[in-house]
């Protein structure tokens, strides 16, 4: 997010910008190797080392856009000395006992935030809300796709595994329904109107976590749904659907509350929230698999049906 917001103040797009790009790009790449030493063997050590690259990184660049930035010049040396002195405390969570280093995460996860928030606030970058807003329709384009292309592959493997097709078709219809769904729902109100003061920036920064990380929860919540239908997994019903429709429900509902509710009328106003309730308790009702594709698919009409505000005055 970070690397967003500057990009959409100081890219300057030549040489040295894109080395540190590509330096940021390797430090992510080492970054999800230590994925699974973290989560397996509380081994930290790559995942933190790799993000404390990636990070360093993106000091150089506002350590550079600081020397032409003008009156912005305050808030890139805070961005820049704020960054740092966050990496220095990630190196030395290292030196912490296992007992103690996620207390200590939660702490640098809250000061990672913090630093922007800082830093706007004693000096503002500029920044163009129509480029940020598609880097973050595009992200969550990516991230829709990839979520389809998962649980499309759990649903061809699983086809080799079971006799009893009709579970599976069910799922497979629902994952389609779903995701283009949510791609209609996200893109259905003008997003660049969601930041228009610093408050609201952030508000739509950060609740853009929630977003990113539904979008990409919901294959894992497939996936568990496949294991059980095809007794893989000792969970019952309707504790794995609920692995799906959370996900789910936070993007309706966030993306509601982010961009859609101050562009939309009583009708989808009304909608949205109800839809993302009805889709949060789908599983405590006997066919969760097509109801929660006719809400979803009954949401989509309704935004088809009413317009954003601005398109409608317009």
């Amino acid at each position: 997010m970070n690397f967003t917001w500057f990009a959409t103040s100081f890219d300057t797009d030549d040489w040295l910008y894109r080395v540190l790009t590509i330096v940021q790009m390797g430090g992510v790449l080492v970054l999800a190797s230590g994925i699974k030493p973290a989560f397996e063997d509380h081994n930290y050590s790559v995942l933190i080392l790799a993000y404390v690259v990636m990070r360093l990184a993106l000091v150089a660049q506002w350590l550079r856009a600081s020397r032409s930035a003008g009156p912005a010049r305050r808030a890139t040396l805070i961005y820049a000395s704020g960054i740092t002195g966050v990496q220095l405390l990630w190196l030395a969570s290292l030196l912490l006992p296992e007992s103690t280093f996620f207390i200590a995460l939660v702490v640098l996860v809250g000061a990672e935030l913090a630093v922007p928030i800082v830093a706007e606030r004693t000096g503002s970058t500029p920044w163009h809300p129509h480029h940020i807003t598609e880097r973050y329709g595009l992200f969550t384009l990516i991230l829709l796709g990839e979520s389809l292309l998962a649980s499309a592959n759990a649903i061809i493997e699983a086809l080799h595994e079971t006799d009893h097709l009709t579970p599976l078709i069910g799922v497979a219809a629902l994952t389609l329904v779903a995701t283009a769904a949510l791609w209609w729902i996200y893109f259905w109100p003008p997003h660049h109107h969601a930041i228009s003061s610093f408050s609201s920036s952030l508000a739509y920064g950060y609740g853009h976590f929630f977003i990113f990380a539904a979008a990409g929860a919901f294959s894992a919540g497939i996936e568990v749904e496949i294991d059980v239908l095809t007794g893989h997994s000792d969970l019952h019903q309707p504790w794995a659907s609920l692995a799906y429709t959370i996900p789910l429900a936070v993007f309706v509902l966030g993306i509601w509350a982010l961009a859609i509710r101050p562009h939309a009328d009583r009708v989808v106003n009304t909608i949205l929230p109800l839809a993302g309730l009805l889709i949060l308790i789908d599983p405590l009702i006997p066919v969760p698999f097509a109801l929660t594709a006719v809400i979803l698919a009954g949401t989509v009409a309704v935004l088809v049906w009413r317009q954003p505000i601005d398109t409608a005055n317009a």
